[in-house]
């Protein structure tokens, strides 16, 4: 290795070594009045956020700007009391690409809509690309929740943790707007029989016969690197992630058998919400039990970057347009639908920015 290997190496290393202390990893950069969902940022610096559908929002996207929110892409849009044609009910997975289309999921649980991809132009301000998600790609159960954007291939790679047993990744072809369902109940989708407990509490569910359940989520956190080459995902209630190449899944010769074949088993995690990807394959994640942020090197190990009561379910991640880390704090667990019934979710919430081990890109 020569002087100037080392030298990186040993930066690198007193990087990590800093951050392991997680004193003075992230800082709060705003405090919200309604629970974020997931976070992106433009490649001009532009930071929309959803707002997480457990609260009730007035508005399922907005924009953080000037210290303040406003509705994304406008109120007519974005309201759910809108009497457009096409409007925006549920949106949790959002991710802003480098054409300056920012992508949002629409789960349509609100209201019980079919779901649907939106893509929407903040160069020209108009809609750029709408793509409905009917059944059989997803059936009644289905909570499609997050998603990969793959520009190189023009593909959307989605994660839906449906019902259990028949959890997914949904692929959807960006250019003719057509949708597979597949590896449905295969053992990297599906959650692990382990429960969710933050601060002592376990994480339930109240059903409307009065009983308590103790929800298992399937497939969640997706991601792909930046050469677009792998994704990497795995599920919510689960110990370990997954990764499959890109151009496996966008090939619809493969049989059900032969893609899953192609799943690699990659590393550990704990169990978490979203992650993302830096330049040099860090991935970055919430470590939801913890009250913690970690990170999967590039040694496949998992290690904490911060631990504080504030991180209180990190529940998403986007690389910024100067190479920063944004995510979001929605504490998801105290809300009445994952609390038992009993709201003791109160603001503020959080956007946070996190000393990454590398630079990312922009939107993912």
């Amino acid at each position: 290795m020569n002087r100037t290997s080392l030298l990186h190496a040993a930066m690198a290393l007193m990087t990590f070594e800093a951050l392991a202390d997680g004193s003075k990893n992230f800082d709060v950069l705003a405090n919200l009045d309604t629970g974020p969902g997931n976070v992106t940022v433009t490649s001009n610096g532009r930071v929309i956020m959803s707002q997480h559908q457990f609260y009730q929002p007035q508005y399922t996207v907005i924009e953080y700007k000037n210290q303040a929110i406003v509705p994304f892409p406008n109120k007519e849009m974005v309201s759910v009391d809108s009497t457009a044609a096409i409007k925006l009910d549920s949106v949790l997975g959002i991710r802003a690409d480098n054409n300056g289309i920012v992508w949002m999921l629409d789960n349509g649980m609100r209201s019980g809509v079919t779901p649907k991809l939106v893509g929407w132009n903040i160069n020209t301000n108009k809609l750029q690309r709408l793509i409905y998600l009917p059944a059989p790609i997803t059936p009644k159960d289905a909570f499609v929740n997050d998603f990969a954007l793959d520009t190189n291939h023009n593909y959307a790679f989605i994660s839906d943790p449906a019902g259990g047993e028949n959890a997914a990744l949904i692929v959807v072809n960006l250019s003719t707007g057509t949708a597979r369902r597949v590896l449905e109940g295969h053992h990297s989708v599906l959650p692990e029989d382990i429960d969710l407990i933050i601060d002592n509490v376990p994480i339930q569910i109240k059903k409307q016969s009065g009983e308590l359940v103790k929800p298992h989520i399937g497939v969640n956190p997706i991601t792909e690197d930046l050469v677009n080459k792998w994704v990497y995902f795995g599920p919510m209630h689960g110990l370990s992630l997954y990764r499959i190449k890109a151009e496996d899944l966008i090939n619809e010769s493969l049989t059900s058998q032969e893609l899953a074949s192609r799943v690699e088993r990659y590393s550990d995690k704990p169990i978490s919400d979203g992650i993302t990807i830096d330049e040099n394959n860090n991935i970055y994640l919430g470590d939801l039990a913890n009250n913690a942020i970690g990170v999967i090197d590039t040694n496949r190990q998992f290690k904490q970057l911060a631990k504080c009561p504030r991180l209180s379910w990190v529940d998403s991640f986007s690389f910024g347009d100067e190479g920063q880390l944004y995510a979001v704090v929605n504490r998801l667990h105290q809300s009445a639908i994952l609390n038992g019934g009993n709201n003791q979710s109160k603001p503020p919430y959080f956007l946070l920015k996190i000393n990454a081990l590398s630079a990312g890109m922009p939107g993912r």
